[in-house]
Parts: C-alpha cells; sequence; structure tokens
C-alpha cells in the first residue's frame, strides 16, 4: 500500500469513526481478530499435521521417520518465528530504594490511571518518556512493562509538568476507559514488530507469514490508525484528569520548546567546542537545567513556538499536532519553565547525583573519539582553506576541483554560509553542467526559500544518480515546510520506490544463486590480460573461468562472477579459504567481481561456467 493509498483510506476511516465509532471499532476488533486467527490457524495446522505424521508410524514404519522430520523442522521453524525476540529498553535501573519520592508520584498515577505496575523503571538521557512492553512469549504476550524517564525531561518540566507527561504514557496501558483502544494500540505495534523482524531476519519460517503480513500489517495499521490517534487524544484527557488543563498544556508546550532547544541550541553550542578544544572539558547533564530557559531571548522561545504550533497533523505520525491536541483540551500554548530547584529532578533525591555523573562519564566515553577527529579535522580544514586563500592572493588559478573545496571549507571552517555561497553562485556560473555544483547551490538556496533552488537540484539528480535519494528528500522537505503537501508526497513516493530498487540492486550484486543467468564476460582484452598476470602468481590455483551475471537493475554496470578451481591438496578446505581470501585481498578487478570456488558444494556452478565460450581465462 503506497503512501496514497494509506492516506485515501486513513481518511475515510477517520470520516467512518465520527460517523459511527461503534462500528467502526467493531471493524478494527474484528481485523484485529483476523489477524491473530491467521496465526493461530498455521500454527495448529501445522501441529495437526506433526500429529499425524506421528501416528502414521503405525502404518508407514520407517517410512514415517521421512515424513515426521521435515514436519518436526518446519514446525519448529514456525514456533521460532513467532517468538519474537523484541530488545530490552536500555536505561539506568532505579529501585524504590533510589528514589522514593519518584516511585510515590509514579505508584499515585498509575492507580489513577488503572494502569499496570510497572517490572523496570529506567532512567534515560532522552528529552521524552515513554513505556514499553516486552513480550516474554514472542506473539503470546506475557508482557513485562517498562517506564522509560529521560533525565533531561525531569530537568526542564516542573514536578507537576512531569507527572502530567507520565499520566499520558500511563493512559496508554490503562485498563478502564478507552481499554480497547490501547489494546488495538498494541496491537498495531506488534503487526509492524513481526513484519520488520521476519524482513530483517529472513527466518525460513516467514515464508509461512510474510505473504500475509505484507497485505495485512499495511492494511491493519490504516484501519487502526485513527483509533491510535484517538488514543494519543485520550491519553492527553488522562493527563489533563491527574493534574489540571493548564498544567497539561505548560507540559505539551515545554516538551515542544524545550526540546528545541536542547536540539538546536544547548547541545550544538557544546559540540561546536571540539572546533576549539582538543578533548572535552564538560559536563553536560550536569550543567542542563531548566531555569536555562529563563535566560533564553524571548525571540527564540516564541520562534520555536510558533514553529511548533505551526506543525500539521500528517499520517508520519499517530500524534496530532501541538495546535490539534491545546484545543482538544481547551488550552492555549503556555510556556512556564521551572523556578530554580522546582524542576522534577528532585525527585530522584540521593540518586541524582549519581545518574547526572554516570550520563556525563558515558558521554565522555562516547563522545571522545569523535571529538578527537572533528578537532583535527577542523584543524587540516582551516589549514587548506589558508593555503588556498594564499595561492589566489599569489595570482594563483584553482581547479574546478579546488574552488569547489575552498567554498566548502569556507562554509565549515572559515568566513561561514554566506561567503561560501557567493563561491558555490560564481563557479556555478562557470560550470552550469556540474551536477556536484548544482546540487551544492540548489540546495544552499532551498535552505534560504529560493525556489530557483528547485531546477537545480533536479537537474543535479537526472545528470548524478548519486544525488537522487538526497535530492528527493531535500525537494520533499522543502515542499512539505512549505504547504505543499501533495507535491511532498510525490517526492517521498519517488524517494521510497528509488529507495526499495536500490535495496533490490543491492541485494543482486551481493549473492550468486544457481538459478541467474550468465552471460560471457565480455571483459576488454586489455583488462582481461592484466587480470591474467595477477592470477597466474597464485600458488595453488587450479582453473579459472569469468562470467557476467545478467542483472534486472542497472544491468550496464558490469557485475562479474570469477570461478575458480585449486590443486591437489591434503587440505582442501584450507586452500580452497587461502585462495580466496589472497584473490580478494591481492587482485584488483576492473569492476565488482564476486569471488566463488566452484568445487565443493559449489561443483554446480563450475558446470554451468564450464560449458560457456570463452569463461576460462587462466
Amino acid at each position: 500500500m503506497n503512501n496514497e493509498k494509506f492516506a485515501a483510506l486513513v481518511n475515510r476511516l477517520e470520516q467512518s469513526a465520527r460517523r459511527n465509532p461503534a462500528v467502526y471499532r467493531l471493524q478494527v476488533l474484528s481485523l484485529a481478530i483476523v489477524g491473530n486467527a491467521y496465526l493461530l490457524f498455521i500454527l495448529l495446522l501445522i501441529l495437526a499435521l506433526f500429529i499425524a505424521s506421528l501416528a502414521s508410524i503405525v502404518f508407514l514404519k520407517a517410512f514415517a521417520v521421512k515424513i515426521i522430520i521435515p514436519i518436526a523442522i518446519l514446525l519448529w521453524a514456525v514456533m521460532r518465528a513467532l517468538w519474537v525476540k523484541v530488545s530490552a529498553p536500555e536505561g539506568l535501573k532505579m529501585g524504590r530504594n533510589d528514589a522514593p519520592e519518584l516511585f510515590q508520584l509514579i505508584d499515585t498515577l498509575r492507580v489513577r490511571a488503572n494502569a499496570p505496575r510497572f517490572h523496570q523503571v529506567l532512567i534515560t538521557n532522552e528529552m521524552n518518556a515513554a513505556v514499553a512492553q516486552r513480550p516474554r512469549l514472542g506473539i503470546f504476550g506475557g508482557y513485562r512493562n517498562y517506564l522509560l524517564i529521560g533525565l533531561p525531561l525531569m530537568k526542564m518540566l516542573t514536578v507537576d509538568q512531569f507527572a502530567a507527561v507520565l499520566a499520558h504514557e500511563f493512559g496508554h496501558l490503562a485498563k478502564g476507559h478507552g481499554r480497547l483502544s490501547n489494546w488495538i494500540y498494541r496491537q498495531r505495534i506488534r503487526w509492524l514488530q513481526l513484519m520488520e523482524w521476519f524482513e530483517a531476519t529472513g527466518h525460513r519460517g516467514s515464508v509461512l507469514f510474510t505473504p500475509f503480513l505484507n497485505r495485512f500489517a499495511p492494511y491493519f495499521n490504516a484501519y487502526a490508525f485513527p483509533l491510535a490517534r484517538a488514543n494519543e487524544y485520550e491519553a492527553d484527557a488522562a493527563a489533563v484528569r491527574a493534574t489540571s488543563a493548564t498544567v497539561a498544556a505548560e507540559a505539551l508546550t515545554a516538551v515542544h520548546v524545550l526540546g528545541s532547544y536542547l536540539h538546536e541550541k544547548y547541545w550544538p553550542e557544546i559540540y561546536l567546542q571540539a572546533d576549539e578544544l582538543p578533548q572535552p572539558a564538560f559536563a553536560p547533564y550536569q550543567t542542563m537545567h531548566g531555569t536555562l530557559a529563563r535566560e533564553l531571548p524571548r525571540e527564540a522561545i516564541d520562534q520555536w513556538l510558533e514553529r511548533a504550533m505551526n506543525e500539521e497533523t500528517s499520517l508520519s505520525d499517530t500524534h496530532p499536532s501541538l495546535t490539534e491536541r491545546l484545543a482538544a483540551i481547551g488550552e492555549q500554548p503556555r510556556f512556564a519553565p521551572p523556578q530554580h530547584g522546582a524542576s522534577a529532578e528532585r525527585l530522584l533525591g540521593p540518586a541524582l547525583e549519581r545518574i547526572t555523573r554516570e550520563f556525563d562519564q558515558t558521554w565522555h566515553a562516547d563522545i571522545e573519539e569523535g571529538w578527537k577527529r572533528r578537532y583535527e579535522e577542523v584543524a587540516e580544514g582551516r589549514k587548506n582553506l589558508a593555503d588556498l586563500n594564499q595561492r589566489l592572493a599569489n595570482g594563483e588559478e584553482l581547479s574546478p576541483q579546488e574552488n569547489y573545496n575552498r567554498a566548502m571549507w569556507t562554509e565549515s571552517y572559515g568566513e561561514g554560509a554566506e561567503a561560501a555561497l557567493l563561491q558555490l553562485e560564481a563557479l556555478l556560473q562557470r560550470l552550469p553542467e556540474e551536477p556536484v555544483i548544482s546540487y551544492a547551490v540548489g540546495v544552499r538556496r532551498l535552505g534560504r526559500d529560493d525556489e530557483t533552488g528547485i531546477a537545480l537540484v533536479e537537474f543535479a539528480m537526472e545528470h548524478d544518480a548519486d544525488y537522487y535519494l538526497p535530492g528527493a528528500e531535500t525537494l520533499r522537505d522543502y515542499h512539505w515546510r512549505h504547504g505543499r503537501e501533495s507535491d511532498a508526497l510525490q517526492w517521498h513516493e519517488r524517494m521510497v520506490a528509488r529507495e526499495e530498487t536500490d535495496r533490490l540492486a543491492a541485494k543482486e550484486r551481493d549473492e550468486v544463486t544457481l538459478t541467474d543467468k550468465f552471460e560471457p564476460h565480455h571483459m576488454p582484452e586489455e583488462e582481461l590480460e592484466q587480470l591474467r598476470t595477477q592470477l597466474k602468481h597464485i600458488k595453488g590455483l587450479g582453473k579459472v573461468y569469468l562470467v557476467r551475471k545478467q542483472l534486472k537493475y542497472n544491468p550496464e554496470r558490469p557485475l562479474y562472477v570469477l570461478g575458480f578451481t585449486t590443486k591437489f591438496s591434503f587440505k582442501r578446505k584450507e586452500r580452497r579459504a587461502s585462495i580466496q581470501r589472497h584473490i580478494v585481498d591481492n587482485t584488483a578487478f576492473p569492476a565488482q567481481t564476486l569471488i566463488l570456488c566452484v568445487e565443493g558444494d559449489n561443483y554446480q556452478f563450475g558446470r554451468k561456467f564450464r560449458w560457456m565460450s570463452g569463461s576460462r581465462v587462466v
């Protein structure tokens, strides 16, 4: 199901839900039951076949074993496939004795929301809070509940605002009002996880499920989407009941504004110091606190708030926009950062110092190597930029590549974006047919809301395939930012289609099977002779065959397959592996080449290659 069909179906279902919510909920529930019934049917069918095969021993004797073994293997594969493993969330574990006040608040809110107890409370380094469920019995449930609380969230909100955020999350697990919505909410997540798991693992048992899931999961996702969005409103209502509409509005506003502050100002200013300091000399979580927001320029706060209020609800996320969420609780945006000492971090008590120290130490360990690389990169970039500027000052003429590098280094290490754009614009006038320059200028024009950049980006995409995906993403985001949703969706569709094509092309080039079709290599004689010269000196190498794989995607770029045999040895497996490594490490090929030994398990490839005219090269 493509985005256009998904959007049309969701819009129709939202109208249906408004007209007759009871019928709509029954439709979603029925669809969920059908999905679960399919899984149960497949499992019971294979189990019945297994039991029948066991019973056949009475009549078929030893021959029954030949039936039992493959069915048993299939049953095991299906059971393993349905036993989806979901990694446990990561964070610092908290116990009641670590932060009694925090757990008292959690207990109060959980009981008020009629939510299940949490098996684990984890503190994370994100500006967020979330509930997560990890199935202990695969798709059959047995959930272990996790509460994830971001330390930045606790530092940037008041206790009441923090309570509103937690109450919203507890609302997703509530057992009372909205119980069906919460169950469907979790079903939707489970189906998507199951489909992603099958796709990622390529499990043998997936053949019984992926055709069904590929059709069912997107369809169920669309049907459940209005209910999932309604669930967000119900969770907001739970936050209002636990605190008040005013506090809930403050929490919603703060998460958007202060999240933007951390992402766009706080962290970038810290990382910017890597340009000047060889090692980080900061404790970012220690210095982070909500009162920082009181020191921000009002213009910056208004800008972040305006942007958040202007964001429209989209089908890319079940969360409604900030404007619609505030309207649903009858409130306006309210920005009220905590006073000194009044942020929710105080609920951590004595554990706060330990948690903050651990996050700072982890941050230092994670960032140290990258920080050092950035410092060295900036130093080298500044030196290179100074050298080019000096050559220009001496009257030397730079090559196009050097001019391009100078512009990039000016942007990153010199006078900044404006000066770099002037250099790129001048270079574009000289070389209007160069995709790399067109793309660079086009992206920067679009960043300044100059629509002339569209044609430049499209030109680069048309003349250099490497720019297609980043160009499509740039154009999608530009149109979306300017309210042209239809144009944005078209570019998104193209980007997704190209990503899928690239994925299939990469898969086609990464493997060789007996069902593949091959043709003569047609390698130019000069390149072929250079290849022969390299291969002839490999000790123990026998015959060498070279063919070309027929490709569906990008056939103009050849994919060669080199098959080899080895001379006699008592340790043939070790010799085959050694020669293959030697060929890979020490042979230069003119194009991508897959290498395999056509002996042992691969002897059938040898048969195919041997009879192809001109395939023998050594």
